[in-house]
């Protein structure tokens, strides 16, 4: 059979004639056209083997390639090759995850041995520090970086949930399906009870910013501070950790570059609670009202008359062009998100522009940049977005309530408490919630001599949120409530400004290679609040929040107006050291000294917070160099204090406020009363961390990892103490008192298990734990007991706490009624105090019998993630779990009692028996007790994107393409009952699955990604 065919075609007229033939006989063909004259072939077989210069072996999967070209081929088991060139001025590439990419020119070579050095590109990886960068290899803190190209995609909501199960004790939670709602961010446990800063500080260029300030997909990449010696640079507000995002950069090199990236996505409730239907409710509860039954005739399903089917889409447009000397980079971008809920929507627009420019032969750059954005959404709620009881509103409603009257107008049964039509909570209100925000920055950077950068930093910000509400006269607050037409204006306006002068000096001396840096920063900020509501309209045409003046509640004296203003600065002086002897011995060392306001006045105004961590290349060591299995072996140790200054203002003197009205020669005039008692000795809590780590690479580049281990020991922890009447003015004083503590393990392992020419599979896995421990709440001043609830739950028109904060225990800690069993009857039996068991009839509810039942904060945390890459398509699949926690199921407590004196809709398990044996007796009140705890352990699916890209298009303008869909939020492995078990877990009060809770969402993407 021909298999081979060099042809020379001398004109085009009949090229697949002789051509197609020959390929249908399974040959391959070579062909050279050319025009009236006959043009010979060059072909050439090149043969060899590529092997590791560390140990001489043959890598399998190691990819040959023509540069310029298609033409390539993949070493075999033993690192063996074949590939045909028709060049002969070709040039090889070869390339192997791990290695060092070689170009060998063919150079009339038929056999070429090519020996690969291991690439430590991955230990030159920049990442961000504060007030700089440094290679991965020397970082010496605990600290993690992701790139933009392992973002997660789909429907994100904002810059936490792009690096979501991606980072070793970063806990990033999505407890709302809201459009409006961000996600919630915790590191490494619960570091304050009444300190200013509650959550890890988020810097955008090292401006401080929130998740959803930029656009996701304007991000570069994103920096994880962990630990206190890498967060310490940032002092107070870096106690909790630091986030540090990086936009998108221009670049140099006389290129221009525009991007597109868009998606639109629909979604639906993830997972809805199981209630009865208007069949299953007329069987339970049968006859109409007069005959103790509570069949109203109708047939709704109540959660689907206020739910749609959403469609959101996105919009980013990128442009990047200019020279060495002058560049820019442009990015536009469009948010508009739909939720699954009637009248909840969430739109944003933003726009950034950078520009960069370089003078005196390079030595100044200049950068300036602007980021509006205008935000936009829907209002069904006071000042909120989506009005939460229309959810509730929803499952509890009968289902055999028709929606209107035989008139046209709203059912409403105002009989019952606090019973209202949820599409009038909808229907009937009207408002939005509107931001505007300006972030100006500029950065100068000078190099007067070499080694010596001065950089200046100067931003201000400008965010101005305007709100306006109004319920119509037909809405429950004026049908059942006696507030015709009620309606709020808000007003919020918030001003940053930031100043930050350093000095770097960078310097190598043979094997010493360090870097000094010293600097200087002022942060002010001004806040200003003003609302105002108003009732009694007259009707719904000219009255409402575009007129609020005009409603009769204002004249009688009913409207409420309020303001404040509230001034912040912190100043600091910070300077850090870093030196590196031989590439094997690394130190950082730095120190922050600063003062805020909110100590003015104090004997303790200003804090200084030290950092030093050391590491030790082990595997640079000469004794190491003949091993063959480690890449790197780097161990870490760090301490590093941090701090938090209380959350308000001058609290070292004694403040006034105004007090209940006196009449004064006839006049009524306000008192002026104590609002707190001074403490001129009020000081920084303090955060001092100790963490040891280690990171390690086997040789190949093909697994790696990192360990560590933290303890967190919190001093002086800002509390609010009662104190006696007199002597003291007031009844509370705030303080530094008690003591708390975390300490956890944090464990990341990536690998390569297969690469081929055609496949590669990448895996990474996370694995991270934390507890927690209140050690003291008493310093000068005692509290009155050793623990202190707080914190909510609500059932059937009760509320009760739901937390307790105890002296020896963790954070989290669900405080109600224990019980153990039911009787034949169905009535609750009792754990008391003593842990003896005790019946219903004879437990008398007792405070002092409730006891811990749960806590709401999960002990570890897992995530695993893989990717595929098979020729030109991609899959990831990423999952993640939280375990160890418990949740409080406000859904069961509302909806599983058989006592339903307002005959609510009920779920389905009303039917189960409890605790196996029977049902509940309709005489047991409702009530908050550990039969509505739950474990809530759960591993989630949470994003499965596929992808294809059209790569090496030959176009005039579009160079690639790539398209994708992706599902978020897939499936839920869990035991628990409610709509899903993750949860707010962070503050005082985690753990509870609210009745009002927006229900999550699974959402499915299709997305386009395309250069020009």
């Amino acid at each position: 059979m021909i298999r081979n065919y060099n042809l020379t075609i001398k004109s085009l007229k009949w090229p697949m004639l002789f051509i197609a033939p020959m390929l249908l006989l399974g040959g391959e063909a070579s062909a050279t056209v050319v025009h009236g004259h006959s043009a010979s072939v060059f072909q050439s077989v090149i043969t060899g083997t590529v092997v590791s210069k560390s140990d001489g072996l043959g890598l399998p999967g190691a990819t040959i390639m023509v540069k310029g070209t298609q033409q390539n081929t993949v070493t075999d088991m033993d690192g063996k090759f074949s590939l045909t060139v028709t060049d002969p001025n070709a040039v090889l590439v070869i390339s192997f995850m791990g290695f060092k990419t070689q170009e060998i020119p063919v150079a009339g070579q038929t056999t070429i041995s090519i020996t690969m050095e291991e690439d430590a590109a991955q230990l030159d990886e920049v990442v961000v520090i504060g007030y700089g960068t440094q290679r991965k290899g020397d970082v010496t803190s605990a600290v993690a970086s992701v790139k933009a190209e392992n973002f997660n995609l789909g429907q994100v909501k904002d810059a936490g949930q792009l690096i979501q199960g991606k980072v070793a004790g970063l806990a990033i939670t999505n407890v709302s399906g809201d459009p409006t709602a961000t996600t919630s961010i915790k590191l490494r446990g619960n570091n304050t009870i009444g300190g200013a800063y509650q959550n890890p500080l988020v810097l955008i260029d090292g401006i401080p910013g929130e998740l959803n300030t930029v656009a996701p997909e304007d991000i570069e990449s994103i920096d994880v501070l962990k630990d206190g010696s890498a967060a310490a640079i940032y002092g107070v507000r870096g106690t909790n950790g630091v986030i540090l995002i990086t936009t998108k950069k221009a670049k140099g090199g006389d290129m221009d570059d525009v991007q597109y990236t868009g998606y639109i996505s629909t979604a639906q409730i993830a997972r809805k609670l199981d209630m009865l239907s208007s069949q299953e409710f007329r069987a339970m509860y049968p006859g109409p009202d007069s005959e103790g039954g509570s069949d109203h005739g109708a047939n709704v399903d109540w959660l689907k008359e206020i739910t749609r089917t959403p469609v959101s889409h996105v919009h980013n447009l990128s442009f990047r062009g200019g020279s060495s000397k002058t560049n820019y980079i442009a990015n536009l971008n469009y948010n508009r998100q739909e939720g699954t809920m009637l009248k909840s929507d969430n739109t944003t627009f933003r726009g950034r522009v950078e520009i960069n420019h370089r003078m005196f032969d390079d030595k100044l750059l200049f950068k300036f940049s602007i980021l509006g954005r205008e935000n936009k959404y829907t209002s069904t709620a006071d000042g909120g977005s989506f009005n939460g009881d229309a959810y509730w509103q929803a499952l509890r409603r009968n289902p055999t309530d028709p929606i209107y009257n035989p008139d046209g107008t709203y059912y409403q049964n105002p009989q019952k408490l606090d019973y209202r039509n949820p599409l009038v909570l909808l229907n009937e209100a009207d408002g939005n919630v509107k931001t505007s925000e300006v972030r100006y920055n500029s950065v100068l950077t000078y190099n007067p001599i070499k080694d010596l950068t001065l950089n200046a930093l100067f931003s201000y910000v400008k965010e101005n949120r305007a709100t306006g509400y109004s319920e119509t006269l037909q809405h429950s607050s004026a049908t059942i409530y006696g507030f015709p037409g009620y309606s709020s204006i808000s007003g919020y306006n918030r001003m940053e400004k930031q100043t930050e002068l350093t000095a770097k000096y960078d310097k190598t001396i043979e094997k010493n290679k360090f870097s000094i840096l010293g600097g200087y920063s002022y942060i002010e900020k001004d806040r200003e609040t003003s609302n105002m509501n108003n009732y009694r309209f007259q009707d719904d045409y000219f009255g409402g929040w575009h007129n609020i003046g005009s409603g009769y509640a204002l004249k009688d004296g009913l409207a409420t107006m309020n303001s404040s203003k509230n001034h912040e600065n912190l100043i600091s002086f910070f300077g850090r050291v870093n030196y590196a002897f031989d590439d094997k011995y690394l130190l950082m060392a730095s120190l922050r000294h600063e003062g805020a306001n909110q100590l003015y006045g104090t004997n303790n105004a200003w804090g200084t917070f030290p950092a030093v961590s050391v590491g030790w290349k082990l595997t640079n060591e000469s004794f190491m160099q003949d091993q063959k299995i480690f890449e790197e072996i780097k161990f870490r140790a760090g301490y590093g204090v941090t701090g938090s200054q209380p959350q308000d203002s001058f609290l070292a003197v004694a403040r006034l406020q105004y007090g209940p009205p006196t009449l004064v020669n006839g006049q009524w005039l306000s008192t002026i009363i104590p609002a707190s008692n001074p403490n001129p000795d009020l000081r920084w809590e303090e955060k001092k961390e100790t963490n040891l780590g280690v990171d390690w690479a086997i040789k190949g580049g093909r697994l790696s990892g990192s360990i560590d281990v933290y303890k967190r020991k919190v001093d002086g922890l800002l509390y609010s103490y009662n104190v006696p009447v007199p002597p003291n003015l007031f009844p509370t004083i705030v303080a530094n008192g008690g003591t708390m503590q975390n300490k956890g393990l944090e464990v990341l392992v990536s690998g390569v298990p297969v690469q081929t020419k055609d496949f590669q599979w990448t895996t990474t896995g996370t694995y991270s734990t934390n507890s927690n421990k209140l050690e003291s709440l008493d310093g000068r001043y005692k509290s009155q007991s050793d623990y202190f609830l707080t914190g909510n739950v609500n059932y059937e028109g009760m509320t009760t706490q739901s937390h307790k904060v105890q002296v020896g225990q963790a954070i989290g800690d669900f405080y109600g009624f224990k019980v153990v069993d039911v009787d034949a009857q169905g009535k609750w039996i009792y754990l008391n105090r003593n842990g003896e068991r005790v019946n219903y009839a004879d437990f008398a509810h007792d405070p002092n019998d409730r006891q811990v039942i749960g806590n709401g904060i999960p002990k570890w945390y897992l995530s695993w993630i893989n990717n595929f890459r098979y020729k030109n398509f991609d899959l990831s699949v990423n999952m993640r779990g939280a375990f160890g926690f418990q949740v409080v199921n406000e859904a069961r407590m509302n909806y599983e009692g058989t006592q339903n004196g307002y005959r609510d809709n009920r779920l389905s398990s009303v039917n189960d028996l409890v605790f196996g044996k029977a049902l509940l007796s309709n005489t047991i009140a409702p009530e908050f007790n550990s039969y509505y705890v739950e474990d809530g352990d759960y591993v989630k699916i949470d994003n499965i994107t596929l992808g294809y890209s059209f790569k090496d298009l030959k176009t005039k303008y579009l160079k690639s393409v790539r398209l994708y869909g992706t599902v978020m939020n897939v499936l839920t492995i869990t035991g628990y009952n409610g709509i899903d078990p993750e949860v707010n877990t962070t503050g005082l009060t985690p753990g509870v699955d609210s009745r009002n809770r927006y229900p999550t969402i699974t959402s499915f993407t299709f997305g386009v990604q395309a250069q020009f």
